[in-house]
């Protein structure tokens, strides 16, 4: 590797001088563009806030309340902005605090890279005080992971850290660095960044043959569907993927993750795909005659029962990762590549059509589940406030511009089935790990990624999961504001239990502080609104108040998410309403 043109002219001064081992940590940061830093100190890791004491013109640290905090803080700051997140911990239970974050990240492909400090080096193995295994816990949950215990290793390790997190199909990375390789000095000989790793290939060449054998087959199709995940976004492919929807004139659905990579009112937009998907697309996916997944997984939360997922259409499978293909889903067709690449060559060779009676299916099943199901949840006649509702007038404050944050149950489905985005990466929430307590953390930290309006919602039992991050909130005050959805209950799981566990309630109802008096005792302001009336006038309320905001919400309190695919079911057996499960 050869030394590049310095981001940061002061580090260029550097080159030959002594650093400490802390110091060219930080050298590398700025070399990076890091701006952002999420963190909580201790033991193991003081070198390197030491040295950080003398960065904090051109270094922003952010002192979350707990490590789990600080990994979801930079993943809602990476996937608003597009880079990398990066999170500062100590050893031992500082390092497995971050487990849960790592894990979330490593399933919903979010680059991040978390530095552990680390024991003595001649202290390892010894079980020494707050040593843990760095390495092996954090091997699964990792893209990849490092133990530094020279100095000298440290500009090369973490020069491939940042390109492994951000490259090819993005991830979590740990280096795990010992006190001594903190605290060692050594001549600074800049710093070179990672372009190439033997045996490693992020962006596969990409081959045409696959992309005309996909062309040929939606030349031909009479009824293809497009479903897009977030590989369209982590690849910033969005331009590309609306010139080929657009020139194709094919439906486009997506996943959860995938939600925003289009404009959610676009016209060939049909609604989102998966268990409590949209009606159409999912009925329609057993339709369709070609099926081309763009950036997505074919989760099982998307297909249902994998033996009667699509099984009478040939499937084109665009994915930058070559273990994605097949693994869940037999692909007729593979394309293997960064859709940003391989997107335009398809979009050359596929023909301009239209396809008006199978948009008019959708158009029927948008009409059934509107009259079944839609017009009551976001207008109801009578009864409490539903969660539809709040998601209605928020799209109306917000005209679609805003970053939702979703935490994890009822009111994520919710959310994610409603809210209208007019821009990419604007729909943040858990995907693959379903992580309750991700919201308010990762709010915080999108709140650093992007200078777009941070709106956090959760439900009364997310909230409670990483309710101390309202310390974060209260000393850096980040302009977001926070939705809870009170409906008194773990209610997706009430949901469950109700819908296939004949309603043996078993240790849902959960009991909640009053969480206005909470925020006010961290100097946010706050309100409750119980009656539907109060509604919409204090959400602009909370729209309009300047900085961090709290707005409680009653909800109904046994409600069920619905459309829904009964888990084991096909995708063709999606219900609207309970009593047809």
């Amino acid at each position: 590797m050869k030394n590049r043109n310095f981001k940061n002219d002061k580090s260029s001064l550097l080159i030959g001088t002594e650093l400490s081992g802390s110091q060219i940590i930080l050298e590398t940061f700025l070399q990076e563009g890091v701006k952002t830093i999420f963190g909580y100190p201790g033991g193991a890791i003081i070198p390197i806030y030491d040295a950080l004491y003398d960065y904090k013109e051109s270094l922003e640290h952010i002192l979350v309340r707990h490590e789990q905090g600080a990994v979801h803080a930079a993943q809602g700051f990476a996937r608003a902005s597009g880079e990398v997140g990066v999170v500062l911990a100590t050893s031992g239970p500082g390092a497995t605090n971050l487990i849960t974050g790592l894990a979330d990240a490593m399933l919903d492909s979010t680059p991040v890279v978390c530095i552990t400090g680390q024991v003595y080096s001649h202290l390892l193995g010894t079980d020494a005080f707050q040593e843990i295994d760095v390495m092996n816990i954090t091997t699964p949950v990792t893209k990849w992971n490092y133990q530094v215990t020279d100095a000298d290793e440290l500009s090369e390790v973490l020069s491939k850290a940042f390109y492994i997190a951000r490259s090819g199909r993005p991830g979590p990375v740990v280096i795990d660095i010992t006190k001594n390789a903190q605290l060692q000095k050594i001549l600074y000989q800049g710093y070179a960044a990672c372009n190439s790793l033997r045996s490693y290939q992020p962006d596969p060449e990409v081959q045409t043959e696959p992309i005309e054998k996909a062309a040929e087959l939606i030349n031909k199709a009479e009824r293809p569907f497009v479903i897009v995940g977030q590989g369209v976004i982590l690849g910033k492919a969005e331009k590309e993927f609306l010139q080929f929807i657009e020139k194709s004139g094919i439906p486009v659905a997506w996943t959860i993750l995938g939600m925003s990579a289009v404009p959610t009112d676009h016209p060939q937009a049909v609604g989102m795909v998966g268990m409590h998907g949209n009606y159409g697309p999912n009925l329609l996916t057993n339709e369709c005659d070609v099926l081309i997944a763009v950036g997505m997984r074919f989760d099982d939360r998307v297909t249902g029962r994998l033996d009667q997922y699509a099984v009478q259409a040939a499937i084109i499978h665009l994915d930058i990762d070559k273990a994605e293909i097949n693994k869940n889903v037999k692909a007729a067709v593979p394309v293997i590549g960064n859709c940003r690449e391989t997107l335009p060559l398809l979009t050359s060779l596929v023909e301009a059509k239209q396809y008006t009676e199978w948009h008019t299916r959708f158009k029927d099943c948008q009409e059934i589940e509107h009259i079944n199901l839609i017009s009551e949840e976001l207008s109801p006649s009578n009864g409490d406030i539903t969660m539809g509702e709040v998601i209605k007038y928020l799209n109306e404050l917000t005209e679609g511009n805003a970053v939702i944050v979703t935490d994890v149950g009822q009111h994520q489905m919710v959310a994610c089935r409603y809210a209208h985005f007019n821009y990419s990466k604007s729909n943040i929430t858990s995907g693959g790990l379903g992580t309750m307590g991700f919201c308010l953390p990762a709010a915080i930290g999108a709140s650093y990624g992007t200078d777009r309006q941070i709106i956090a919602v959760m439900g009364d039992g997310g909230a409670q999961m990483n309710i101390q991050e309202l310390g974060t909130v209260m000393q850096y005050q980040p302009n977001i504001k926070i939705l809870i959805l009170n409906n008194c209950f773990l209610g997706m799981v009430r949901q469950w239990q109700e819908l296939f566990h004949n309603e043996r309630y078993s240790f849902v109802d959960i009991q909640s502080p009053d969480f206005v008096q909470v925020a006010k005792g961290y100097g946010i302001s706050g309100k409750k609104v119980v009656q539907r009336e109060d509604l919409k006038e204090s959400i602009h309320e909370m729209l309009h108040t300047e900085g961090a905001y709290l707005l409680e919400i009653m909800v109904e309190k046994e409600y069920n998410v619905f459309p829904m695919v009964p888990q084991g079911k096909s995708v063709s057996e999606i219900v609207l309403t309970n009593n047809k499960i």
